[in-house]
């Protein structure tokens, strides 16, 4: 329904560069690009060279005030669009958004340096699928009929909260963005996003592809930063329900904002994930998994990532080996370079975390640090946040590399010996997101599975988020689920009950 004239293409374009200096400056408000109410922007580095890309919106308390109030406004007549309507609309954003995949992809390796071939326009991908597969939901939106009296017909219905705030974070925004934005959408709710200030770019092109299709209001965006954008936006009085992927910290703050208001809030908060590799595995297969599951493709920037990995003894050594041999055969580059495996990490400060990190570990006593493949040579990369992948051996469950969220590709391997050891080390932390494990003894695999501590456990895989089945954590990794029939229902609608008296 995008009817006005707005600075970027159309169409699909290869041009990331020049696509990126045309979506500078500016919120998605009403169905129409529109600059900070403050005129403020901010850079968009890329991290491959240290250059500047664009200049993002620097959104303000009046910047969500205007998102928000739009927002309301529409949610009023979207409600009232039947479900399966509304379904068929998302459908369609999720084909317009499949023709740009490229494009986006491309536009979200230049602001995150993630390696375009193997993790860039694979997210792409997979926020299409999300769409499509939360398009077929509105059908599901059913309500009960509850046996209460002979003379009473009792009933409950589905309906939506109203507006929500998303806020998400920069190392798979598209990703997330539709996480929340599809089954609210769905629901019949509106959405304002608060983006990363590191990765504003790709989820405002999708959300300019996508208002081409939807009513105008149903679905902003602002950019800017936590205190002066993420928090007006959770503080807003009419946003009525909060959805947030981002630091434990940060989690706490808008739970705390969010309860004030007495609105319900999904929070996905990270993790420290366990996986577990017994000597009975196929072992060719589990160092592959490895590689998959510790993200470092994606520098390790995941909530997923097996940054603890346990291998049963007698596999110990030769495990170590062959990982680090498969991590030094990954090619680091510039992430628009269809060659390269590994990309950089996002920021320089979130770098110098992960620096710290590594130099903790190497300066501890007994532990080695096995340092990965190859930092890139080309002179265009020299200012690049480039870090080679490091795993360590010989750090016990005390190290901070062990206990806490690095965000980094960094993992820490240690020997068990027997399953019950493994499984109190595993459940020794303050987070429970997802956990894997490595054996071809599924007696064993799925007794440890029902006692691991973590929302999402996969036996001789770990995939990344998968549309229709259940995500999210326990403990310090969050409230409430995401990608999943449940999550629409349970955390984008409220349940009513409607009793009429026939007597």
């Amino acid at each position: 329904m995008l009817d006005l004239p707005h600075p970027t293409p159309d169409a699909p374009t290869a041009d990331c560069f020049a696509l990126a200096k045309a979506l500078s400056g500016v919120h998605f408000i009403g169905g129409r690009y529109v600059p900070a109410r403050s005129g403020k922007t901010f850079a968009v580095v890329n991290p491959a060279t240290g250059a500047e890309v664009a200049r993002a919106a620097e959104g303000d308390s009046a910047d969500v005030d205007a998102a928000v109030l739009n927002a309301a406004e529409a949610q009023k007549a979207w409600a009232k669009v039947p479900a399966r309507k509304r379904g068929a609309l998302v459908h369609a954003c999720a084909a317009a958004i499949r023709t740009h995949v490229d494009e986006l992809g491309r536009l979200i390796a230049l602001e995150t340096g993630k390696a375009l071939r193997t993790e860039s326009r694979v997210e792409a991908n997979v926020v299409a699928d999300v769409f499509e597969f939360f398009g077929g939901l509105g059908s599901e939106l059913k309500g009960e009929s509850v046996p209460f009296a002979p003379n009473v017909l009792s009933v409950t219905v589905r309906e939506p909260l109203g507006v929500v705030g998303a806020i998400i974070p920069w190392n798979v925004p598209m990703l997330l963005m539709a996480l929340k934005v599809a089954p609210a959408l769905v629901a019949g709710n509106s959405v304002v996003v608060k983006s990363a200030e590191e990765a504003p770019l790709a989820v405002l092109r999708i959300c300019e592809i996508m208002n081409r299709i939807l009513p105008p209001g149903v679905f902003n965006m602002v950019s800017g930063f936590g205190p002066e954008c993420g928090a007006p936006l959770v503080a807003h009085p009419k946003v009525r329900k909060v959805t947030f992927t981002g630091s434990v910290e940060t989690g706490k703050i808008v739970a705390k904002a969010a309860a004030e208001k007495l609105v319900p809030v999904t929070l996905e908060l990270g993790g420290k994930s366990p996986m577990i590799v017994f000597a009975d595995c196929d072992f060719e297969k589990t160092v592959s998994g490895a590689l998959t599951s510790m993200r470092f493709t994606r520098q390790g920037q995941s909530c997923t990532a097996a940054s603890r990995i346990y291998v049963e003894r007698p596999i110990f050594d030769r495990f170590v080996a062959e990982m680090k041999k498969a991590v030094d055969a990954m090619v680091m580059g510039d992430p628009l370079d269809e060659k390269t495996d590994i990309g950089t990490i996002v920021s320089e400060g979130q770098l110098e975390k992960v620096r710290a990190y590594i130099a903790e570990g190497t300066a501890t006593p007994g532990a080695t640090a096995h340092v990965c493949s190859a930092m890139p040579t080309d002179p265009a990369l020299k200012k690049g946040l480039f870090i080679q992948p490091v795993i360590f051996t010989g750090l016990d469950n005390s190290s901070r590399l062990v206990r806490e969220e690095i965000f980094g590709p960094v993992t820490v391997i240690q020997p068990f010996d027997d399953p019950e050891t493994v499984l109190a080390q595993a459940n020794d932390s303050e987070y429970g997101l997802a956990a894997s494990l490595w054996t071809n003894n599924l007696k064993v695999g799925l007794d440890l599975a029902h006692r691991l501590e973590a929302g999402l456990v996969q036996i001789n895989q770990n995939l990344v988020v998968q549309a229709n089945l259940s995500y999210g954590g326990v403990k310090s990794s969050g409230l409430g689920k995401e990608a999943s029939l449940e999550a629409m229902l349970e955390h984008f609608t409220h349940k009513k009950t409607i009793m009429v008296n026939m007597a």
